[in-house]
């Protein structure tokens, strides 16, 4: 037997009546601190009498009609029977050797009889869910799901769940081999820096998470910048349309999952966080993966970044046939900020002639609860860019981030009567669109071409 695990002596011919295995005592039913010991229990479970030299052959033979449960083992010794006869402990449903017909077993010579088997099972042979369905007010919810960042475990739990919550933060902790810290979201995110209020359940009060993705290296405080597990085939998906010579600009960088793997694949990117986490959390992950010479990094408003440092930056790329790529990654506002295309170009009308067919690529996600998601952000794209984009753009159904409620992206190319249109900046902009220029040129050439 594994540690946690004792096997009892197996009893022949007596019935077993727990197809379920496990009952939770009813003493812990509404338990706030975790006792791990009201947890223990013994249970009877099928089992075969197996010649030794057969094992294998029978673990093969049964498949999923054997025992599966955490840290028991399969196989255990039965007494008297020396070296020569193992029982191989089976499924609880099992009740009759008519589950193993077909098999071969029996013409193998094992028994031709089901033996049952007391076997003691303790908190560390429990699933978190069976944990927390026998804590919890039958007929409640249970929640034993999570997202997994780096060394931390992030829970959204309901409010019946609440006076639980440092229970079930113990169990997801124990049951989760590396989680070290288990925390709980406490309200929405916040709009401006795109992070979440939260409170500590269980485990190490480190919020630094490291992470792996699309086999580069993350580093961050997960309690002051946005990350989300869940969109890294998304993040995939756009890098891998980029070209070596491509230029990326990260309008709402975050802490670089789009800006650093497009600077790996040889892009030069200019990437932008209002977030002061967030544009300190991307300079560091430029260096650990070793693409400072790649990245420039911003902590600006989306809008006068774009107004700004792009907006010096787009005529010599345009001039240069430069393919640019645009990536606005905040699906709660993104949408209200594509009006700052509008003339963004207006002072630079000789460029529009040399700028056919290479105009900016836009990625732009938003999160719609229409009943047709897709109509919805190409309308209210539409109407922020002041633009028709109906057949002129493609939409990319992201992932359903709640009942209703979808996360999309719409791709279009910026419309040459968009950029270069009349709507000029105020003149507050125009007064300091002159003083940025010197500034910023000499980096954007120098990493852009």
């Amino acid at each position: 037997t594994a540690p946690g695990a004792t096997a009892g002596m197996s009893e022949q011919n007596t019935p077993s009546s727990d197809q379920a295995l496990y009952q939770a005592p009813p003493s812990v039913r509404g338990m706030t601190v975790l006792d791990r010991e009201a947890f223990t229990q013994t249970v009877t479970v099928p089992a075969l009498l197996v010649p030794t030299g057969l094992v294998n052959r029978a673990l093969k033979s049964l498949k999923k009609l054997t025992l599966q449960r955490p840290g028991v083992k399969r196989v255990v010794e039965e007494e008297g029977c020396g070296e020569t006869h193992k029982l191989v402990l089976l499924d609880p449903r099992v009740s009759s050797l008519d589950a193993i017909a077909g098999t071969g077993l029996q013409d193998l010579g094992v028994a031709s009889e089901i033996r049952h088997f007391a076997l003691r099972l303790t908190y560390d042979n429990l699933r978190s869910e069976e944990v927390l369905r026998a804590v919890l007010p039958d007929g409640h919810d249970v929640t034993s799901g999570f997202s997994r960042v780096g060394h931390i475990a992030h829970m959204n739990l309901r409010d019946h769940q609440l006076p639980y919550r440092n229970l079930i933060g113990q169990v997801i902790m124990d049951k989760n081999p590396g989680v070290t810290c288990v925390v709980n979201k406490t309200n929405s995110i916040d709009s401006t820096y795109r992070h979440f209020s939260m409170e500590l359940l269980a485990g190490e009060d480190n919020m630094v998470a490291k992470v792996r993705e699309n086999g580069l290296l993350y580093e961050f405080d997960f309690s002051r910048v946005y990350w989300n597990p869940r969109l890294s085939t998304e993040h995939e998906r756009i890098v891998s349309q980029l070209r070596r010579e491509d230029v990326v600009v990260d309008v709402f960088a975050g802490v670089g999952p789009f800006a650093v793997p497009a600077a790996r694949r040889g892009c030069a990117v200019f990437a932008n966080d209002l977030n002061p986490e967030s544009f300190r959390w991307l300079q560091h992950n430029s260096r650990i993966n070793k693409v400072t010479d790649k990245v420039t990094a911003f902590n600006l408003d989306g809008r006068d970044f774009i107004r700004g440092p792009v907006r010096d930056l787009l005529p010599d790329l345009l001039r240069a046939k430069t393919s640019v790529h645009v990536v606005m990654n905040l699906p709660a506002l993104a949408i209200d900020f594509l009006d700052s295309f509008r003339g963004l170009l207006a002072h630079e009308p000789g460029v529009g002639v040399a700028c056919e067919g290479t105009l900016p690529r836009v990625h732009c996600y938003s999160f719609s609860k229409d009943d047709a998601p897709q109509r919805d952000v190409v309308r209210r794209a539409a109407a922020s860019l002041g633009a028709e984009l109906d057949g002129v753009c493609s939409v990319h159904m992201v992932r359903n981030v709640a009942p209703n409620k979808e996360m999309l992206c719409v791709s279009f190319t910026l419309p040459k009567e968009v950029v270069f249109s009349d709507t000029h900046p105020s003149s507050g902009e125009k007064h300091t669109h002159f003083l940025r220029f010197t500034l910023y040129h000499t980096i954007f050439i120098y990493k852009a071409l």
